[in-house]
């Protein structure tokens, strides 16, 4: 019998009864004990902090779900104000070779996920055809119901990225499946000087990639 695999990134994934629960109480001023996901256990877990909005303060949701309206469906709209963020590069190659956003996306996810989480260039890339899926499932469909929209692309983020990004894609081997979108991807940057990370300002949205940004993450 196939069971298949679960997908954590679906809405239904959320006990959203219960996140209502917890936001209307927030909004209301009180004590809220919030609890984290355990995706070994496939189980929420309690560790005892609570969270309470002061006076004047926000509550400010960051996620996949944000845009679609059933995550949130028991608050009122006009308490609600939603901001889509995507990396709209504005950069060409030339008059008729755009850069795609896809690929600078792809490329802040391979040096972010080798510096925060430990992963090679190969296991991103693995993942990207799902991560691809839940964009086009669970965000693009909604982008239009976002109040504005941010554009967190910077002009040189793909120099910044360039010397990070290089040494994990030639650590990729002709044998894997994924040889020739690395080989793609050096094939471009080649079009790119790098530059130093000292250049880069640690207020800059790319430290989120680079690491040694003054922001908590």
């Amino acid at each position: 019998m196939n069971i298949g695999n679960y997908d954590f990134e679906d809405i239904n994934a959320i006990d959203i009864p219960l996140f209502n629960d917890h936001l209307e109480r927030l909004l209301n001023g009180e004590e809220v004990e919030m609890p984290t996901f355990n995706f070994k256990t496939g189980k929420k877990e309690y560790s005892g902090k609570k969270t309470k909005l002061e006076h004047d303060e926000i509550l400010l949701l960051e996620g996949i779900h944000c845009l679609n309206d059933k995550l949130t469906e028991r608050i009122d709209k006009k308490n609600k104000y939603k901001i889509y963020i995507s990396a709209l590069t504005t950069l060409n190659v030339d008059y008729f070779n755009r850069i795609s956003s896809t690929d600078t996306r792809l490329i802040r996810r391979i040096v972010r996920d080798y510096h925060t989480r430990n992963y090679n260039a190969l296991h991103t890339l693995k993942m990207w055809y799902s991560v691809r899926r839940g964009e086009k499932k669970n965000i693009f469909p909604y982008q239009e119901e976002a109040d504005y929209m941010f554009n967190s692309s910077v002009i040189y983020e793909i120099a910044a990225l360039k010397k990070h990004i290089v040494p994990l894609l030639e650590e990729i081997t002709d044998d894997k499946e994924e040889y020739s979108e690395a080989r793609r991807l050096l094939s471009f940057l080649q079009y790119f000087e790098d530059i130093d990370d000292n250049l880069v300002p640690n207020n800059s949205l790319i430290r989120e990639f680079l690491t040694g940004s003054i922001y908590e993450l």
